[in-house]
Parts: structure tokens; sequence; C-alpha cells
């Protein structure tokens, strides 16, 4: 069953993308609106979730919808997709080639599926409850890297709460002087997506929301990685607080967090 409602998913994610990708190209720089200062969406990401939430209405009839633009804001008592029509509104807007559509169900409080369609790259990243994770139909495993020092890394920077940003700073500073290089895309989905690859060894950044990062879950630990909260927990919807790895630098990377983030 979670196989077929994946295989469906990737075709929602795909047309949602191709929306985008049309709109990119006549977007209207005149049209965005501010959630706040760093926050920003446009027509394109509402846009792109009402078509999602139409689509998938009639995938799980009755299943609810958590959303980043609130197009549904029912909630299902089995159920519930999670959706980010356009992860990196920021970047689609300036014409930074780095934006995902991401979808996740959740069944109860679990995650049982995850679809990232990283629109520019033509890249669609899947997993579903005990199977492999897949990238454009080719099995995905997480990297072999034992230690920080082996590894690439990506993070993001708080757009909303500043109160931690020094301590952030810091952490930042610290890591990048013992990996073999920070990244910040500005996708979270894609960011756990090229974790999932091997792309990058680990990714970590804090107070997030759940459609920005339980679709690259459910892809992460499919392929064998780690996902935790900045305190080791497992439920990490409940923080939104993201350390994403591998697993072999996982300890490694939450005892450097932890310095900071104690």
């Amino acid at each position: 069953m979670l196989e077929t409602i994946t295989q469906k998913v990737i075709e929602v994610a795909k047309q949602a993308g191709a929306f985008i990708r049309d709109e990119r190209t006549n977007f209207d720089p005149d049209k965005i609106e501010y959630k706040g200062l760093n926050d920003l969406v446009s027509y394109v990401d509402k846009g792109a979730e009402q078509m999602i939430v139409d689509s998938l209405s009639k995938i799980l009839p009755g299943a609810g919808f958590i959303t980043e633009e609130k197009t549904s804001s029912r909630i299902g008592e089995r159920y519930n997709w999670i959706i980010d029509p356009l992860d990196g509104t920021t970047n689609f807007i300036h014409g930074l080639p780095v934006f995902s559509v991401s979808i996740a169900l959740k069944e109860y409080d679990e995650l049982v599926l995850g679809v990232v369609y990283e629109i520019n790259q033509d890249e669609c990243f899947y997993a579903w409850k005990d199977a492999p994770a897949y990238l454009n139909g080719r099995e995905i495993r997480v990297s072999n890297k034992p230690t920080i020092g082996d590894s690439l890394l990506a993070t993001g920077f708080p757009y909303y709460d500043f109160e931690k940003q020094p301590q952030y700073i810091e952490l930042f500073t610290h890591l990048m002087r013992n990996c073999h290089g920070l990244r910040r895309l500005g996708s979270a989905a894609v960011d756990l997506c090229y974790t999932a690859c091997g792309r990058f060894e680990g990714y970590y950044e804090y107070n997030l929301k759940p459609w920005d990062i339980a679709a690259g879950i459910v892809i992460v630990r499919q392929a064998g990685g780690t996902v935790v909260d900045f305190k080791g927990t497992a439920d990490v919807l409940a923080t939104c607080d993201v350390a994403a790895s591998n697993g072999l630098i996982s300890e490694e990377l939450l005892t450097e967090i932890r310095k900071y983030f104690g």
C-alpha cells in the first residue's frame, strides 16, 4: 500500500514542480508577501500548495493536512499529510537554483513516507516505511565517512528566532574549522536528502517547522542514516531541531552541538 501511495505522491510532487518551474520565468516580485523579515511567501507557494492538497485529497480521502501556507487546516484522525509546497522560497524569489517540493505522510504519530522533488536538478528523492530510499529510481545510502574531520556538513541559519544566534555562530565556526566544509543551501528538505545519498555526511539546524523536515527525515532514516533532535531524541517533530547524519558521526556531531546548545 505505501509503495503505491508513494508512487502517486511522486507524480503529485513533479506536477507541482513543473508549475513552479514554469512560474520561475514569469515570476512577479511585486507579489511577494512577508510573514517576517526573512520569511517570504509568494503566489507560487500558495498555488503549488493548493494543487498538492487537491491531488492528495483524492489519494487518501479523509486524511488531514499540516501545510506551510494553511491551504487546509483539517486534521485527520489516522493520516495527515505534511506539506511544504516550495521549500527554499527565498532562493526561488532571488533566482537561486535550490528549492524543492516536500511531502510526507504521518500515520498516527509515525512518519511513514516522504517525497522530496528538487526541481532544478529534476531529482526526486523518496522512501517509505520498511523499504530503502531512492533517488530517481536508484537506491541510495548514506556515506561511510567515520568522523567529522572526514565530513562535508550542511546547516541553515535562523530566520525568525534569533535568540540563540550567538551560540549558533560559535558552533558554526567550530565545525567549519574541523570538517571538510560547511554548506548552506537554503532548503532543509534538500539538505536532508543530500545527507541521505551521501553528498553530505551530516546536517544540523534548529527551530524549523514540521513541513521543512518531515519528508527528509523519512528519506534519511530509510537510507541508513540517523535523525535526532539536539538532545538526541528521535521525535524530531516535537522540537524541530534536527541533527541528521550518516549515523557514524551522529554522537560526535551531537557532542559538538551540546557544547553550545546544552
